[in-house]
């Protein structure tokens, strides 16, 4: 099935519209030539105000530690975007609740299927981290520290939450040693797209 069918039909998901409280609006985005994945975590009360994925805080500090403008960032053929619950799950007692548990299981395989191999992958926060590598690591911040193992394919990153800042205050290799290989990474990614050469 063509990407831009399956993302329709991802769009227009209800299956956990009963635990909603702010209802169903799925934020993704992606085309058949997206050269990287973000997996996130789910979508903040900013963004489903919104209907753009990452339009926060939280989107302002992933498109910095990576080094992109906000136009590279929301264009497609770029950047594939599939948060671990596709909607705002609502708020808790200490921040928005945890995404749904019925998105990944119901989506994310059938449309990891669809798309072409990505040149990068970045598990960002602790949901996607435990899906996809949790087996690998004992910890996020294991699995970030070990980006020279991962790269150039995937990446592991925290959450960039400004709840974060306390784990970015004391982990400063972060900012000095991972962003800076990330963000390398994302630039030749971006420059090969623009040549239209592969980069797999």
């Amino acid at each position: 099935m063509k990407i831009s069918l399956l993302l329709k039909q991802a769009r227009a998901c209800r299956i956990c519209e009963p635990h909603l409280p702010h209802g169903c609006k799925p934020l993704l985005q992606g085309a058949d030539s997206s050269r990287i994945l973000v997996i996130g975590q789910a979508p903040g009360a900013a963004a489903h105000e919104s209907g753009v994925p990452w339009d926060d805080k939280s989107g302002d500090r992933l498109r910095d530690w990576l080094g992109v403008t906000r136009e590279e960032f929301y264009d497609p053929n770029l950047f594939a975007l599939m948060p671990m619950g596709f909607c705002y799950p609502g708020t808790g007692t200490s921040g928005d609740l945890r995404p749904r548990p019925e998105c990944a299981p119901e989506w994310h395989q059938r449309l990891l299927d669809a798309y072409e191999p990505f040149a990068l992958t970045l598990y960002t926060g602790r949901y996607a981290y435990e899906r996809y590598i949790g087996d690998r690591y004992s910890t996020l911040t294991d699995a970030v520290r070990a980006h020279a193992q991962t790269l150039p394919k995937r990446m592991a990153l925290p959450h960039p939450s400004p709840r974060n800042n306390l784990w970015l205050k004391r982990n400063p290799w972060f900012e000095a040693q991972v962003l800076p290989a990330v963000q390398r990474r994302v630039r030749r990614v971006i420059r090969s797209a623009e040549r239209d050469v592969p980069l797999r």
